[in-house]
């Protein structure tokens, strides 16, 4: 019998066997480094000459791997099995579309250490970070899992005399994934698996900085059985590629996490119809995030202290929920400040396959030199309080916390995507102006509040605009069927992933009425 859904446990790597099982996984993932890796299309492996390569952050030198480059002939065989796959695929009964999922969670869950060191190497997350990263994966594999079997029930409906009316949700068609990098397996896998056990079949255009932790999923993919064709894995440019398939007639949705200016330009050329398609394409769409923490007057400030930096920090702020702001009331911001220095200060910088470290490198070299381009706009901005510029003596892409407080509510720190290791500090005159600053951008994806006033908190629930909203604790850490997860306004769809409504937006309802 299939059991409830259950968030998998984290792993306690204070316990020695823990420890040994990652670092002897760590061992193992870096033997393998160096190789070259092929395009996966209707179950083949396919080369081309063009080669994309994958290589550790913390050790630029360390090549992870090197993978085949799709071009547009490559991409129009993977849509052509997609297609040819999606016409059997589509008519798999659920459950057994479901087992396919529920069998990659097993896999994953044998591998566990193996998949988190390829994430602490080939991203730069730490032991607690990869581990939450292949944690959620597995998540997303058991609940999609079992709202497919969900979905696949009679729905409600209101009695009609002398008919039989019902309601079931059918597959959309070839669908095209597009993964970030920030987290590369478990939004992958999340976006990968809801459009497969919805019957359609999958295009996976994956992140530059991370093609081998895709790889390395779609071949557990192919370890469970998963039929040719249904998924396929197609690294290449996004510019000639992932525009092609972007606008390509057979497309039927996009899945897509990324910044918003892609975001925007994949719902923009989404939405021109191509000659010949018969559909308007469906967008599903994660985008950025500044998000803000705002600290009452009445507040557990310890507690707070606590939740800004971890969600400021956590994997190097590179995440769409870090908390990029704090929006601290004038009666206590002196205060605030002090904590939050204090605990920044403290945070250990290093190589990601170190155990004992807070934060390892940003992504790549481009984000290193756009992040420290903004902390020296921050320095003009407001006052420098902890960090201020990269780790000297390290050859990797190492970013001190940086904490930049007495920060304007319309500074450039305060306003445009950062994506890494910078807090900006804002004083709020009052709570409402408090409040009024967290609203004040174009994004709202998350955002918390740590406050004792009930009247407070209850203005928040409704006030403050964003997908995501957490009450005395940090607004990072959503779990899987637990805080369902997406934003507003120019943060995304509002997909709600890990909830309930998300396999939705991969299937379409068809109403059947028969009149006796």
């Amino acid at each position: 019998m299939l059991t409830e859904f259950r968030n998998e446990p984290f792993t306690d790597y204070s316990q020695k066997a823990n420890e040994d099982a990652m670092r002897a996984a760590i061992k193992k993932v870096r033997s393998e480094f160096g190789k070259t890796y092929p395009l996966i299309i209707d179950g083949k492996e396919i080369k081309t000459g063009d080669l994309m390569v994958s290589t550790n952050p913390g050790d630029p030198k360390e090549i992870v791997g090197k993978f085949s480059k799709a071009t547009v002939q490559e991409a129009e065989m993977a849509m052509e099995a997609a297609g040819k796959a999606f016409e059997t695929w589509k008519l798999v009964p659920p459950h057994e579309r479901a087992r396919y999922l529920f069998k990659a969670a097993a896999i994953m869950r044998r591998r566990k250490h193996e998949l988190s060191a390829l994430l602490c190497l080939e991203i730069g997350k730490s032991w607690a970070e990869a581990d939450g990263d292949t944690a959620e994966a597995i998540d997303f594999c058991e609940f999609y899992g079992r709202e497919m079997m969900r979905l696949s029930q009679p729905q409600p409906l209101t009695a009609h005399a002398g008919e039989e009316n019902e309601l079931s949700y059918i597959p959309m068609g070839i669908g095209l994934v597009i993964p970030p990098w920030n987290f590369p397996l478990a939004i992958l896998v999340g976006m990968t698996t809801a459009a497969i056990v919805s019957g359609n079949s999958v295009l996976v255009k994956p992140s530059s900085e991370t093609p081998m932790i895709a790889y390395t999923f779609c071949k557990i993919m192919e370890e469970t059985g998963l039929p040719a064709g249904v998924l396929n894995f197609v690294p290449g440019p996004g510019s000639s590629v992932g525009d092609y398939l972007v606008q390509h007639k057979k497309t039927r949705f996009i899945a897509f996490t990324g910044s918003k200016e892609v975001g925007l330009r994949i719902n923009e050329l989404a939405a021109k119809p191509q000659a010949g398609q018969l559909w308007i394409k469906r967008v599903v769409a994660e985008m950025g995030g500044k998000d803000s923490i705002v600290v009452d007057k009445e507040a557990d400030l310890d507690s707070a202290a606590d939740g800004i930096v971890a969600a400021a920090f956590g994997f190097q702020g590179q995440k769409c929920s870090a908390c990029s702001r704090a929006i601290v009331v004038a009666d206590v911001y002196d205060e605030m400040v002090k904590k939050i220095k204090e605990r920044t200060d403290k945070l250990v910088v290093g190589s990601a396959d170190e155990r004992d470290i807070n934060m390892g490198p940003v992504a790549s070299k481009s984000a290193y030199e756009s992040i420290l381009s903004y902390i020296e706009v921050g320095k003009n901005e407001g006052k420098l309080t902890s960090g201020g510029g990269a780790v000297e003596g390290k050859d990797g892409f190492f970013i001190k916390p940086t904490v930049i407080s007495d920060v304007a509510p319309d500074a450039r720190i305060s306003q445009e995507e950062i994506f890494g290791p910078v807090l900006a500090v804002i004083k709020a005159k009052d709570w409402t102006d408090a409040l009024d600053i967290a609203n004040n951008t174009e994004f709202g994806l998350t955002g918390a509040v740590y406050s004792k006033n009930r009247a407070h908190i209850e203005q928040a629930r409704r006030d403050f605009h964003v997908g995501n909203l957490y009450l005395n604790r940090k607004c990072t850490g959503a779990l899987v069927g637990v805080h369902p997860f997406g934003g507003f306004n120019m943060s995304g769809t509002d997909s709600k992933a890990g909830g309930k409504d998300y396999l939705l937006l991969f299937m379409q309802g068809k109403s059947v009425s028969e009149r006796f």
